[in-house]
């Protein structure tokens, strides 16, 4: 039996829908579409949907162990391992956590220097995000649950603000269709699916979910709308950018920003920059949240306790992040770690775990009948 949560902090099973969809669109969607046209072309959208399908795949396999452990990734692993080498594994992937939520802030950071404010400290930004981040997480899961909510439906209207750069679109780009070897598209995909990253952290709220078995559909269904907003970004990029000019542009989708013009606004990319602290900040709140959480379940210690010390790690291993050099260096290692623990770790986890419990309860079975 895994570990339960009380009722008082479980969240509706609909929330789930908000939970993976949140965590997977955030800082990535301003430059994903660079690394999968240098692979792919004007392909790089079949790359995107297949990349997709792959994580709706890895979200029903995450559900098949789930279900079978009645627990979370910490119970799972204590189930397999046993209680210290199951807590050191739990360990590595909080501090997994730790370092994407690193990555997100600091590259959110890196853009407000850049595009608004060019003379402003790090630190001073850091401090006062750091903070904000503690007093929203610190009120709990459901606390956080709201601020995934909230960073889906307000920032939305930003992506049909988007569809206003295809006035100069040219979607004859596109054709003819499938121009790239499926090693090409392969290629790409396995660069989308760095952007699709965020949604493992299901392994941790899991049981924080009312009537969890019925929350499939709607993690289903919050995958599907991310791979809509994903594939619509890319196309919408692929018709107004040619392929050269997405190789050189590092920010494509902040970029397209400045084409939008309003009578009343004359740099609308301000605007954009700011709302999307808002869809980065369930990104930020869920994998602070889950590396307290592991520390509270594998030490014993209160989780405001442990998520003062998470915050301040935040804090601090952002500040010390200064050149593009360091904070790519860092992204790419996240990155291929996200990548390897979804791809391989956690089909390869169901397998093991299946295997144990046949086992298991085949010798029940025989103790009881002898």
């Amino acid at each position: 039996m895994g570990h339960q949560v009380k009722e008082p902090f479980l969240v509706s099973t609909g929330m789930t829908f908000f939970l993976v969809h949140g965590m997977q669109v955030g800082i990535g969607a301003l430059s994903f579409q660079r690394a999968i046209v240098k692979i792919s072309g004007y392909d790089g959208w079949i790359s995107i949907i297949i990349a997709g399908i792959v994580v709706q795949i890895i979200i029903a396999l995450m559900y098949a162990l789930l279900n079978r452990a009645n627990g979370d990734l910490i119970s799972v692993h204590e189930d397999i391992f046993g209680k210290w080498l199951g807590g050191v594994f739990s360990v590595i992937f909080g501090v997994y956590l730790l370092l994407l939520a690193v990555v997100i802030l600091r590259i959110y950071i890196q853009i407000v220097q850049a595009w608004v404010f060019h003379d402003l400290p790090t630190w001073i930004i850091t401090l006062i995000l750091a903070w904000i981040f503690y007093l929203l997480i610190s009120g709990g899961f459901r606390k956080v649950v709201g601020i995934c909510f909230l960073g889906v439906i307000v920032p939305a209207p930003l992506f049909t603000i988007l569809l206003m750069p295809l006035e100069f679109g040219h979607f004859i780009n596109m054709l003819p269709i499938w121009k790239h070897t499926l090693s090409e598209l392969l290629a790409g995909a396995k660069e989308a699916s760095l952007s699709y990253l965020g949604f493992e952290i299901l392994l941790l709220y899991y049981p924080f979910i009312k009537q969890r078995e019925k929350s499939h559909k709607w993690a289903q269904l919050g995958g599907l709308m991310t791979i809509f907003a994903y594939t619509s970004l890319m196309v919408i990029s692929l018709a107004f950018y040619s392929e050269e000019q997405l190789h050189r542009t590092i920010w494509a989708t902040l970029t397209l920003f400045k084409v939008v013009e309003f009578p009343f606004i004359e740099r609308f990319e301000y605007i954009g920059i700011s709302l999307w602290l808002l869809l980065i900040s369930p990104n930020i709140a869920l994998t602070v949240w889950g590396a307290s959480r592991i520390g509270k379940r594998v030490l014993g210690i209160n989780q405001r306790t442990v998520l003062v010390f998470v915050i301040a790690a935040l804090a601090l291993i952002t500040m010390f992040l200064q050149t593009s050099q360091e904070i790519e260096t860092l992204a790419l290692w996240v990155s291929e770690f996200g990548f390897y623990f979804v791809g391989v770790y956690v089909p390869l986890l169901v397998m093991v775990y299946l295997a144990v419990s046949h086992l298991r309860s085949g010798a029940d079975e025989k103790t009881t009948t002898g």
